[in-house]
């Protein structure tokens, strides 16, 4: 037989496009339409119902950037509509364009009584109509008009991300809004087709399977008269019948399908629109619930739960009966899908904490799977955090963007920096936003990497980023490959249910071990540095807030702030999402983030002012507090007292080397063009500046990568960079005894660049504090410490410890991690010497060695202080910044962890009668109490929360100063472990193996 199929495939394909396509709607009858302008931001239906309406019809221009246009949609279905095999339904198009749902206008409909019914969308047009011929049609549909920002991912500077400069114009074109008649078996058969061609296309061409799907095909194109499309699609679906009939292959690849609908807190959209897009989808996904009784949705973030409940809470009633049902699934058990890079531990923690206590209180759910799909990388403390947070597995999708390694697992188990492990699924797939075609399911089996030892694999589908959530033609190909040979098998399931199915299947997976990096957006340890600043500032303000809080609870039974704790912590939360945090979403995101932050340092200034008020009492001696877990100019840690002034003096004096800086400590040198050229170790008597190099060196560098502007260092900044050696001033500032100081001025291009470079008496610490007015394009700014140390790896710290990295290039794993995230300190040493480079707001790093010409090497430590992208946000980082680092000589680990917290915890001094005895004294130095609060449900009881921060195993005594009942091991959400770990019997001594985290809970009784 000759072989046609080359010419089939083509026919078939047209035939869905212009005879069955066009069918799937038998009738359809315009409604009648008018239409108000929401003059500002979006209102509440209650608001919108009670406006003056004007008529409007399709063709017309409607929706400045940004805007709410309300359509009221009136009309009957035609009594002449009986055909059992048809269904009437609302067909609205707002102008959609062929991008994809969520990146473009969007809209929700609502009985007159407020009731919300579905969403419109580009994939959903249509709305339920529950009645039948003869009935009236009356709704209201809130019209979106959100421009799409990514415009075809071009990367080009937009103004449509920033309300100031998208316009005023109408963006939108009405489309029709019809009453439309949907012939059900033609719609049947466009979903047999559909399958079925998808599969052909996936098939070996030599597999008789395929040739079998292919002529059931045709046949079902010549069965079905293209002038009758609607009397003859029962004759073509009766020719895939048998195809579609034939059962998976015994070894199939089994896929568990979670109906999904990634929905970004923020993005190249307002965290006000996501409000909106969760109402939409969510309300989708209860409607598809109503028509299909095995569908299962996984949502995540219990903020946008939070959101629902606020905003429409019928909608969220409505949700919660479904979750009652274990078919509306929250999922990942965080306050959002938040970045894990950043946030620092306490704050990684509270996601889990304030998120797991939502869906419990809420929702009566204990998500037991983290569910973070598009997070730009995993920091390897978040294993024990997860375990500590009682949940057991994790799910990933974002690595398989590495753009050099392939992950080599599917299914593994994760090892933490602590030892824990986390059963963890990276879907084969590939992809959080499938439509359940024959080529991701192919992709899903060919990819999967566990083969001949396990057969399962999960595939989220769902319109997702901008939302919009599963089809009803997702769920017509999910349940025509149940079974379909020559497909993987699917079921549609719960999230949970796959994980135990996976681990029974598979219960010694591969492990690995560290942390997960994405080979991909590493400039998002940069991008929006006031962001950053913003969420570090708060989350030690956060923690200070607390501590004296919670000491003033005790000590003088003042109120503990709660609540405005609580709302502290959930703004910071939100801040911390996954393209809010690492600076790639539009401006207006950014400049609300800026603002959100400001506002919550005002609040938090205030709880930390009264509560210093009421320990210190009244009175003129002048008191310094310190929050930090050190000892600090004889100021005990977690307490106040008044201070002993350091030790020793320090001097500046000018030479021919030029301005010479000293303590008893270091000797600094710097010379005329503002650089360090000598640093010297006077304890160890060692230089620290590695020979032919100046340090404190400012670098500005091109930044232009490849695509993905916000997101992404590509490796090619390295070939264009200068140093920045022109000094436009030098001037001394201070000159002792207790502190000297120097400034330098720089004005490369339109910015200027000041850094006062300062020595204190008794420390070891040289600080630089950097302020910067960018004007730049398309530049990165580093800063570089050449040292003259022998070091094969950088120590890093992350939350609640640190990881080795190493600075060789011997694999290509090594080599593309040419950036690399640090909270606050980085450490190179020699097995007998090191060196801490500290910051106060600060992510991205580098950190190379080299050999120079005397044999020697030299170990460079720079900071990525600043950028200027130009999408999506073409105003990136452009104005005033205000950073802090700090050199810190002859540093162990240990060193470089209490230069970290001195860093980032400033001493506070106030004025009044004794000193601050603190709550809870540690006496070993590597045991580092994180959190000091008191209970999150209200009973009185002080919780405390430390870690073991050098990497070694430490025992230590615990003492709490005030009264008490006991004492006990706990897990985040403060609830006793049956078997604890760490705490002796008698609760006063620790034992903490490397990296441990450990809360303990001291019961005083409720209010006490």
């Amino acid at each position: 037989m000759h072989d046609d199929s080359a010419l089939v495939l083509p026919r078939i394909a047209r035939f869905f496009r212009e005879r069955l396509l066009p069918a799937v709607y038998r009738d359809r009858v315009p409604a009648q339409l008018t239409a108000w302008t929401a003059p500002g931001e979006p209102v509440p239906f209650a608001e919108a119902v009670r406006q003056e309406y004007t008529p409007i019809t399709p063709g017309t221009a409607w929706g400045r950037p940004w805007g709410t246009v309300w359509f009221h949609v009136t009309g009957s279905v035609p009594a002449a509509w009986t055909d059992p095999a048809t269904r009437p339904e609302l067909v609205v198009d707002l102008g959609f364009s062929s991008a994809v749902p969520g990146f473009q206008a969007e809209g929700l409909a609502y009985t007159p009584g407020g009731v919300v019914v579905a969403a419109v969308e580009p994939m959903n047009m249509h709305v339920p109509l529950p009645d039948g011929a003869g009935s009236a049609v009356d709704l209201y549909v809130e019209g979106a008009s959100n421009p799409d920002v990514g415009s075809g991912w071009t990367y080009s500077p937009s103004p449509l991300g920033d309300l100031l400069t998208a316009g005023s114009d109408p963006i939108y074109r009405l489309g029709g809004v019809d009453v439309a008649l949907v012939d059900l078996p033609v719609w049947e058969l466009t979903q047999d087709v559909w399958t079925l061609s998808g599969l052909v296309g996936e098939l070996p061409a030599d597999l008789p399977r395929r040739a079998e799907v292919l002529r059931a095909l045709e046949r079902a194109v010549d069965a079905v008269d293209p002038d009758d499309v609607s009397g003859t699609a029962e004759l073509g679906r009766a020719e895939l019948a048998g195809v579609l009939a034939s059962p998976a292959y015994p070894s199939a690849h089994r896929v568990h399908a979670v109906g999904h609908a990634h929905i970004d807190s923020a993005w190249l959209w307002p965290v006000r629109e996501t409000v909106r897009k969760i109402a939409r989808t969510f309300a989708n996904v209860l409607s598809l619930m109503d028509t299909d009784d095995e569908f299962v949705f996984a949502a995540s973030s219990a903020q946008q739960y939070a959101w629902l409940k606020e905003h429409h809470p019928e909608l969220f009633e409505r949700v919660k009966a479904r979750v009652a049902e274990g078919r509306f699934v929250p999922v990942g058990g965080m306050w959002v899908e938040s970045d894990t890079n950043m946030p620092g531990g306490e704050a990684l923690a509270r996601q889990f904490v304030a998120g797991k206590r939502f869906f419990r209180e809420e929702l009566g759910v204990d998500p037991q799977e983290v569910w973070l799909p598009d997070s730009f990388g995993y920091s390897a403390a978040l294993p024990q955090i997860i375990a500590a947070a009682g949940a057991r597995w994790f799910l990933t999708q974002k690595i398989s963007w590495n753009e050099t390694n392939v992950m080599p697992h599917h299914t593994f188990r994760w090892e933490g920096i602590d030892g824990t492990r986390i059963f963890t699924h990276f879907p084969p797939v590939d992809t959080y936003n499938s439509q359940l075609s024959a080529q991701e399911l192919a992709r899903a089996q060919r990819q999967y990497a566990e083969k001949g030892r396990a057969n399962t694999s999960l595939v989220p589908f769902g319109w997702g980023d901008g939302g919009g959530g599963p089809t009803r033609e997702m769920l017509a190909a999910a349940a025509r490959t149940r079974s379909l040979e020559g497909s993987p098998a699917v079921r549609m399931t719960s999230p949970a249910e796959f994980f135990a199915t996976a681990e029974a299947e598979y219960p010694l997976p591969p492990v690995w071990s560290g942390e997960l990096y994405l080979e991909f957006h590493r400039g998002t340890y940069t991008s929006q540095a006031r962001t950053k600043r913003g969420n570090r500032r708060n989350e030690h303000l956060l923690r200070e807030a607390e501590l004296w809080a919670a000491t003033a609870a005790v000590r003088t039974g003042a109120a503990y702030p709660a609540d405005v704790l609580e709302r502290c912590w959930h703004t910071v939360l939100l801040q911390q999402f996954h393209d809010i945090l690492p600076g790639t979403s539009i401006a207006w995101v950014h400049q609300e983030a800026e603002r959100n932050h400001a506002r919550v340092s005002a609040e938090l200034e205030e709880v930390i002012a009264r509560s210093l008020a009421a320990l210190v009492g009244q009175g003129d001696e002048e008191i310094t507090a310190n929050a930090g877990p050190y000892v600090r100019d004889g100021v005990p840690a977690l307490g106040g007292a008044t201070p002993s002034r350091p030790g020793g003096r320090a001097t500046i004096e000018e030479s021919g080397e030029g301005l010479v800086l000293a303590n008893d400590a270091v000797r600094v040198v710097i010379d005329e063009r503002g650089l360090f050229t000598s640093v010297r170790d006077l304890a160890a008597d060692r230089e620290v500046v590695a020979p032919g190099t100046t340090a404190s060196l400012l670098q500005l560098h091109r930044d232009t990568p490849a695509k993905w502007d916000a997101w992404d260092i590509d490796e090619t900044y390295r070939r264009h960079g200068r140093d920045l050696v022109d000094v436009d001033e030098l001037t001394v500032l201070e000159r002792g005894p207790e502190r000297v100081s120097v400034r330098i001025v720089r004005k490369p291009g339109a910015s200027t660049i000041t850094q006062v470079v300062s020595l204190t008496a008794g420390s070891p610490a040289i600080d630089v504090v950097i302020d910067v007015d960018w004007h730049e394009r398309q530049k990165l700014l580093k800063l570089a410490f050449p040292l003259d140390v022998h070091a094969d790896r950088a120590t890093s710290e992350i939350q609640f410890g640190h990881l080795h990295r190493p600075i060789h290039t011997n694999t290509s794993w090594d080599a593309a991690r040419f950036e690399t995230v640090a909270h606050r300190w980085v450490h190179v040493g020699e097995p007998d010497y090191g060196v801490a480079v500290a910051n106060d707001s600060t992510y991205g790093h580098d950190v190379n060695r080299s050999t120079r010409s005397d044999g020697g090497t030299t170990t460079t430590v720079r900071l990525s202080l600043l950028r200027a992208p130009l999408f999506p946000d073409p105003t990136a980082d452009q104005g005033e910044h205000r950073l802090a680092v700090s050199l810190r000589v002859g540093a162990t680990i240990a060193d470089a962890v209490a230069e970290g917290y001195r860093r980032n915890l400033p001493l506070r001094t106030v004025r009044g009668r004794a000193g601050i005895d603190p709550l809870v004294t540690v006496d070993h130095p590597a045991v580092v109490v994180e959190a000091v609060k008191l209970a999150e449900d209200g009973s009185g009881d002080v919780v405390v929360r430390l870690y073991e921060a050098h990497g070694g195993r430490a025992t230590a005594s615990i003492r709490a100063d005030f009264a008490h009942s006991g004492v006990v091991e706990t897990d985040l959400l403060e609830t006793p472990l049956d078997q604890p770990v760490a705490l002796s019997a008698d609760g006063t001594r620790l034992a903490l193996r490397p990296f441990r985290i450990v809360t303990l809970r001291f019961a005083r009784g409720a209010g006490g």
